[in-house]
């Protein structure tokens, strides 16, 4: 007999309802595959020279350019929170070709190093970005030939005095995110020569060449002209990561990175998938900002965008999240 539309079939064997497991918010949160956890989180922070109180920036709502005293309040507040740490960015009130403010003790970056490990002791761990291109005029990340070229190799070496010098002010880890070639090797040398060991490297592994960055620009009042793309990767190439996060691996890097995220889950997934060293995942300055102008026009619901954006970049792999919704996420999540 033939079973007409609408009618019920028959079933033979046990009657699977997955449903029964949805069932109520107790239920759901025994069987959930992934989870978020503050922990996990690291706020990016950014600060500021020659300011007396934070500035907003106007393309990232709610974030803003600390004064020294503002970030102090920060890393403390993101302590309390039980963030696993903040990723701070230096943005100095001169520049000029060599990037010297990045080397200088009394530099804006090395200073909030110090101010913030001074804040938080071993309760936070204190990262900071290896990286010329917020103290360059070009804007670059390394230090430019005669043509105007990007110079791997003369790159490296300031990285390496860079890195010394966020060491000195007491940093947990940096985070060389210039994408030079061997940039992971020469900072762990440099490092370990000078009784830094335990200092850890987080490298940016896998960063694109992304329209996501945009308001990222504005944050640290970048001065570049042009692209990047001669050294960040070209967003249709999944192999390069991976290799690229192998190559860093094997250069002695701690964690490895993929940066943006959500446009590159796949590149999470892979690169999770390779590495036996924890995977972390920059969930950029343009993905906050496209949820944050949605939600303020009441498109969406903020804070369930949040965090379904924070699980999916979890369950694509990724150990660790630098976002900059780390706070309000912790605050979601304690209740």
């Amino acid at each position: 007999m033939t079973v007409g539309a609408g009618e019920p079939q028959e079933v033979v064997g046990p009657v699977i309802r997955p449903r029964r497991l949805r069932r109520t918010p107790a239920l759901r949160r025994l069987v959930g595959e992934t989870t978020v956890q503050s922990g996990q989180l690291i706020l990016p922070v950014f600060v500021r020279e020659d300011i007396s109180e934070p500035v907003p920036i106007l393309s990232m709502p709610g974030v803003v350019q600390h004064t020294r005293d503002s970030l102090r309040a920060a890393v403390s507040e993101a302590a309390e929170l039980g963030l696993g740490g903040v990723m701070l960015f230096g943005v100095p009130s001169s520049k000029d070709a060599t990037g010297s403010g990045a080397i200088d003790p009394t530099g804006i970056l090395n200073l909030a190093i110090n101010d913030a490990v001074a804040e938080v002791g071993d309760a936070l761990t204190v990262m900071s970005d290896l990286c010329l291109d917020e103290f360059t005029d070009h804007g670059h990340c390394g230090l430019l030939t005669v043509d105007g070229e990007v110079d791997n190799d003369k790159t490296l070496a300031a990285y390496a005095d860079m890195a010394l010098a966020q060491a000195e002010a007491g940093v947990d880890m940096v985070g060389p995110s210039g994408m030079m070639d061997g940039q992971v090797a020469v900072v762990r040398r440099a490092l370990d020569a000078a009784e830094h060991s335990r200092v850890g490297i987080l490298a940016y592994s896998a960063k694109y060449a992304s329209a996501f960055f945009g308001p990222f620009r504005e944050a640290v009042g970048s001065s570049l002209e042009g692209d990047r793309r001669t050294y960040q990767q070209d967003p249709g190439n999944v192999r390069e990561g991976v290799r690229e996060a192998l190559l860093d691996v094997a250069e002695g890097a701690d964690i490895v990175m993929v940066k943006p995220a959500l446009a590159y889950l796949d590149v999470v997934r892979r690169v999770r998938d390779a590495v036996d060293v924890p995977v972390a995942a920059y969930n950029v300055s343009g993905e906050y900002s496209m949820v944050e102008a949605a939600a303020a026009r009441g498109w969406i619901d903020r804070d369930a965008a949040m965090l379904e954006t924070l699980t999916a970049i979890r369950r694509a792999g990724a150990d660790v999240i630098l976002t900059y919704w780390a706070a309000d996420a912790a605050r979601l999540l304690a209740r």
